[in-house]
């Protein structure tokens, strides 16, 4: 039996403990708020330069590395047909060669026509694209030769004969890449006659584009 004191004091706990226990339950409406929706921070977006439209590059397209109608670039596919050849890939190193050598060979027949059309007019512009024009012919011709070397590696050496032909009447057979297609013409059995430079006192020129 329950004693009338100890009921008073159950009593007395339990009106107590309902405060406590309230407090603990009831979560505040401001602090529940901004733990269900935290505030997401504002997205910007990068402000644009208005300087970007008038940089050197997007004004001068074709002064740029990326430009397909410029050296570097026909540079860039002999390099990437050295390493076809590396990897005996040789149909994918004929396709970057010819593609190099249209490119030089474009390059140099553009330059070449500036240089005539300046020449007496301003000689300064005159030289600079002779030069450029000499510079993208002797680029055509490396790759011309390179050309050559694959087809003759393929076993297509028929294909090689008139790349060196064109070689030697670009450069003349006194100068060095000129040599080197003569010897070629000779190692494939299309001509009988080495032949060694300045022997007959033959003039080392180089006739250009």
């Amino acid at each position: 039996m329950v004693s009338s004191h100890t009921f008073r004091l159950l009593s007395w706990t339990s009106f107590l403990s309902l405060p406590i226990l309230g407090a603990l339950t009831v979560v505040p409406p401001t602090w529940a708020q901004e733990t269900m929706n935290p505030a997401n921070p504002v997205e910007t977006s990068p402000e644009a330069d208005p300087n970007q439209s008038q940089s050197p590059d997007n004004l001068r397209p074709l002064a740029t590395d990326n430009s397909l109608l410029s050296i570097p670039a026909g540079k860039r596919l002999m390099e990437e047909a050295r390493q076809a050849v590396a990897e005996q890939n040789y149909p994918l190193a004929m396709e970057r060669l010819q593609s190099s050598r249209e490119i030089f060979n474009q390059l140099s027949n553009f330059y070449q026509q500036l240089a005539t059309s300046f020449s007496g007019i301003n000689n300064q512009i005159a030289e600079n694209q002779r030069l450029l024009a000499l510079e993208s012919a002797e680029m055509r011709d490396e790759a011309t030769y390179q050309l050559a070397l694959v087809h003759r590696a393929n076993n297509q050496p028929e294909l090689s004969v008139p790349l060196l032909i064109q070689i030697i009447r670009s450069q003349q057979p006194t100068r060095d890449l000129g040599q080197k297609a003569y010897q070629q013409l000779f190692e494939l059995g299309f001509v009988d006659a080495p032949y060694t430079a300045g022997t007959e006192g033959d003039p080392t020129s180089f006739t250009g584009p």
